[in-house]
């Protein structure tokens, strides 16, 4: 049975929630928002897979690429400082991006998913992912499988190391710790990009999926993004949980994905506090490509970071915001319903977005407005 807090008029979610914890959740935390006032934060079932640890509070688990969409609020936030321009070539702020034709491609188009370098064809050493500045030197050093700008193809690990080079560049300080001392400290949010070793004990374990994703043919692209050895580094040691990977490795509680992802519902509000001016905000959700993705099997409607609600699975209103991260869990904020949520596990699920289990709880959600 489900721990935690739902408003009344919000029990459908947890009996939805309960349901799926008793059929099909190892642990799991759903939380969600309402015109600022938290209306469902619950939690239950195992923080590991021997199921000794009860699931609390305070665990947090990796979001994988759910983080994307919080480092698109970073992202944006510099933008709006005038530290960035979305417009300007990556390569102006890092030349060495600019190899191989890659000099005119922009900073937005590149959040955007159309720079062409979703991955490494050729063999590396998967530890090269726990050196972040010697990955994102080998990435700015790759050759495109597309002409970029020209399409969109979904870069699981490289955006965010590209992502990472630029925040640093540009704010003069890592990424993670940007988003630690301008955003998530002051506003008592927890979600970490880099998460201390002092946190690591109220970490989930994670339980891999039993099957692949469905892609269909593996091209290039498709093939550089996930399906090599080298594809991705051992996940889920302390290196890993330390190192800041701002495209999968964000760690935290359900409530702390629905308070990031309030920006998307509030016009740039979390918390009460204004992170992003009206200005930042739509420029961070301007559309930037829509269509079929060279990587993921779908078409996608690709903002700054940020993913449009093209295929309904951030509830049903088409001007919600999300991303969703491997294994199934999800952010996203909904402007029409004044609604931000947050869904976190550590069963990971072959689904590549949309994941049942979240779908679920976002329908009970709905019900309930």
């Amino acid at each position: 049975m489900a721990q935690g807090y739902v408003a009344p008029g919000f029990e459908r979610v947890r009996e939805a929630f309960d349901a799926q914890l008793a059929a099909e959740e190892l642990g799991a935390g759903f939380a969600a928002i309402r015109d600022g006032e938290v209306v469902v934060d619950i939690w239950g079932g195992w923080a590991n897979r021997e199921q000794t640890r009860a699931w609390a509070q305070d665990t947090i688990v990796p979001v994988y690429s759910s983080t994307k969409g919080v480092t698109a609020l970073v992202m944006a936030l510099l933008h709006d400082q005038g530290r960035l321009d979305y417009d300007a070539p990556v390569a102006a702020l890092w030349p060495e991006f600019g190899a191989h034709g890659k000099d005119k491609v922009t900073i937005r188009q590149t959040l955007a998913h159309q720079a062409g370098v979703p991955g490494f064809l050729q063999p590396i050493d998967p530890d090269l992912w726990l050196d972040p500045p010697a990955a994102a030197a080998a990435i700015a050093a790759l050759e495109p499988l597309w002409p970029p700008g020209s399409a969109s193809g979904y870069h699981p690990l490289t955006w965010g190391y590209i992502a990472g080079e630029i925040a640093k560049r540009a704010g003069g300080r890592p990424l993670g710790a940007i988003l630690r001392e301008d955003i998530c400290t002051p506003l008592g949010i927890d979600f970490q990009i880099g998460t201390p070793e002092s946190e690591h004990a109220r970490a989930s374990e994670m339980k891999k999926p039993t099957r692949a994703g469905e892609f269909g043919e593996i091209t290039p692209p498709r093939k550089a993004a996930f399906f090599t050895k080298w594809a991705a580094p051992v996940r889920g040691s302390t290196q890993w949980r330390k190192i800041e990977i701002p495209s999968a490795n964000g760690h935290a509680t359900a409530l702390g994905v629905a308070r990031l992802y309030e920006a998307y519902a509030t016009g740039g509000i979390v918390n009460g506090a204004r992170v992003l001016s009206q200005e930042g905000f739509d420029a961070l959700t301007k559309r930037v490509w829509f269509g079929d993705d060279l990587v993921l099997p779908f078409k996608i409607d690709w903002r700054a970071g940020i993913i449009g609600n093209s295929n309904r699975i951030y509830g049903p209103n088409l001007e919600a915001f999300g991303h969703s991260g491997a294994g199934g869990s999800v952010g996203f904020g909904d402007p029409v319903a004044g609604v931000s949520a947050g869904y976190v596990m550590n069963k990971q699920s072959h689904h590549i977005m949309g994941d049942p289990r979240s779908l679920v709880l976002i329908d009970a959600l709905y019900s309930c407005l």
